[in-house]
């Protein structure tokens, strides 16, 4: 028995209590009673100096996830050549990993809707990695995909544009400015990517049909404009003065009929231009998905339909 001993007594007869690491028990050593204590922890958590240590040394966690079709709670056999305490293993040992390893695998998804869902929900999170977004959407668009499941027939659909329309859906529930074209080329289909779209715009029809819409927020123009100036690494000053010349500005005859991104870019290129800033249209353009003509257009349109004025602060020494 693999037992520790501490400088804690008995409360019955006062003798030295052990700790039985391998039961999870604190006894005595002198009667055997069993003292209902906490056990001190001597696994490797124990031995971290810092929170992240911790996490990279922890053998287990609470935490669960809708991103796998197991919810992140089936353990995994790594791939290594050293067992736990470091030492190499025999290529024998090794082959028996790499079996059981193969046979784990194929047993988590034995169906297949199983690996119809791992597969879905593996390309939702390539995805959002790539288009770095949030956990929040990743999570979101997991769930919409299992809601979905089970009230559409989602056999035999495209991976690529079933996935497109979940994470699409996901945006617009988060309140994340993201075009379902933005979403299809960041999955990597540049062949027949209208083709893909178009599919991926029917699929989001008929999971609006199937699972409602009634949460989905409408994206405002302020939206456009912060979601351009990240992109295109616009200062923080145009993005304020664009925003305020936005508030100002409002106005439905101006955006009716017109492509939002247009508008949003034309307002950073005007508010760019008051500041001195050094933007370029080209840059702004490939970044909101217009052109350099329409965003020219727009901004003779915000300054023919209103006159601005800027006052200059004199700055500090």
């Amino acid at each position: 028995m693999n037992t520790i001993e501490i400088e804690k007594c008995c409360p019955e007869c006062e003798s030295t209590l052990v700790d039985d690491v391998q039961n999870g028990e604190r006894i005595c050593s002198g009667c055997g009673v069993v003292v209902a204590e906490q056990m001190a922890d001597y696994g490797p958590e124990a031995r971290s100096s810092s929170l992240e240590e911790k996490m990279k040394l922890a053998r287990a966690t609470g935490q669960t996830t809708y991103s796998q079709h197991d919810l992140g709670i089936t353990t995994e056999i790594s791939i290594s050549t050293k067992d736990y305490s470091g030492k190499t293993i025999n290529s024998e040992v090794a082959n028996q990993m790499n079996n059981l390893r193969k046979w784990q695998q194929r047993i988590r998804v034995s169906s297949p809707r199983e690996r119809r869902l791992s597969n879905v929900l593996a390309k939702i999170g390539d995805t959002c990695k790539v288009l770095n977004l949030s956990k929040n959407v990743l999570e979101t668009s997991s769930m919409v995909y299992r809601n979905l499941d089970g009230k559409m027939d989602v056999k035999g659909k495209s991976v690529a544009s079933i996935t497109a329309a979940t994470i699409f859906m996901a945006c617009k529930q988060c309140d994340v400015v993201r075009s379902l074209n933005e979403i299809c080329a960041g999955i990597g289909t540049v062949k027949d990517l209208k083709a893909k779209t178009k599919l991926a715009a029917k699929y989001y029809r008929t999971m609006v049909m199937e699972l409602g819409a009634s949460s989905t927020p409408v994206v405002t123009m302020d939206k456009y404009i912060s979601k351009i100036a990240n992109l295109s690494k616009t200062d923080v000053r145009v993005e304020r003065l664009a925003l305020e010349i936005f508030e100002k500005t409002r106005n439905r005859n101006l955006a009716d009929g017109k492509a939002p991104n247009g508008i949003a870019a034309a307002y950073l290129y005007v508010a760019s231009i008051l500041l001195g800033q050094n933007v370029l249209q080209r840059d702004v353009s490939s970044v909101a998905g217009v052109t350099e003509v329409t965003i020219r257009n727009r901004c003779k349109e915000i300054l023919t339909c209103y006159k601005l004025s800027v006052t200059l602060r004199p700055s500090l020494a």
